[in-house]
């Protein structure tokens, strides 16, 4: 096996990148990392630090800047914010291109990055506060967590939670100790008050963001996830909220799950099977959550409406 096929097995490993000392080891020489880089077969992401096979990706995956990064600053760097959230597969935080990383107090600054945007932040981390996920150093979720709810709003904060209750990655017990981890630091009170708000039960931060819209505009839905049957008992949906004295239902329409016909097809089916079982349908986007009452307002007008068409005559 030449050279070059020896360091892709290596490089295989951690998410297609290679250190020069891993090269240097293996009887490689910087003349020839050279070479390969020159050739666009090897791309440089940070000093000493190569993506191997990197004529396969029009960019490099996001995976290997971030171990790249990690690498580059040194073995006591250790993702974090939401960085760290991004490797443990929380949802909920805006777009960040940002690699976060944390160095001791006393470390020196790495050396020079070539990419992509680096922050570098001295967290003081216990040894418990740490973890590694394949391979790459990183703050616990109930590290990260804590962390990100001090640096961003109240509806990102709740959202994280809520990702992380849903996906198992936290469970009830962590809550409190979240708490215990914000305890002393600044903003810690408000952020404190959130952890009440978070609920496990939405699949995605668009569910926990409508939720927290009629929260805050004082029409807060009586059940989530709630089971619709039809007459004969079988399962039409489970709907993301329900107002069950009005029967209205409401949902969170994602692009994702809506962006081919076939898609489109089966919610109008589902929305003609909720209407037959009796129950109101309304849909909500993920800009309607940007306009502050927005849809606690469609929620109200529904329910008036529908109250009224009750105390008609027959």
């Amino acid at each position: 096996m030449d050279d070059y096929h020896r360091l892709r097995l290596v490089a295989a490993v951690q998410d297609g990148v290679i250190t020069a000392e891993q090269c240097r080891a293996h009887g490689v020489s910087p003349q020839q990392v050279k070479t390969w880089c020159r050739d666009k077969r090897w791309r440089r992401l940070n000093r000493g630090v190569y993506l191997v096979d990197a004529d396969l990706h029009a960019e490099p995956p996001r995976r290997s800047l971030i171990r790249a990064a990690v690498l580059s600053a040194g073995p006591n760097a250790v993702a974090v914010l939401s960085t760290a959230a991004e490797l443990h597969g929380l949802a909920g935080l805006r777009t960040d291109s940002a690699i976060h990383l944390s160095l001791p107090v006393a470390n020196a600054r790495p050396r020079r990055m070539c990419e992509p945007d680096l922050r570098l932040h001295q967290f003081v981390l216990r040894p418990q506060d740490i973890m590694t996920i394949d391979g790459i150093p990183a703050t616990t979720p109930t590290r990260t967590v804590a962390d990100l709810m001090l640096t961003v709003d109240r509806y990102s904060a709740v959202c994280v939670l809520d990702s992380g209750l849903n996906r198992g990655i936290l469970g009830p017990d962590d809550l409190p100790l979240i708490g215990e981890l914000l305890f002393g630091r600044r903003g810690a009170t408000k952020a404190r008050g959130w952890l009440a708000e978070a609920d496990g039960r939405a699949d995605s931060p668009l569910e926990t963001r409508i939720r927290l819209r009629c929260v805050d505009g004082e029409i807060p839905p009586d059940s989530l996830q709630f089971p619709v049957f039809d007459s004969d008992g079988g399962l039409i949906a489970i709907c993301d909220l329900a107002w069950e004295g009005p029967r209205i239902v409401a949902e969170g329409d994602g692009i994702e799950a809506h962006d081919n016909p076939s898609a489109v097809f089966r919610d109008r089916v589902r929305q003609n099977a909720l209407v037959n079982a009796g129950y109101h349908p309304l849909r909500f986007t993920w800009p309607d959550t940007m306009r502050a009452g927005y849809i606690p307002g469609v929620v109200r007008e529904a329910t008036v409406r529908i109250a009224a068409r009750g105390t008609q005559p027959s």
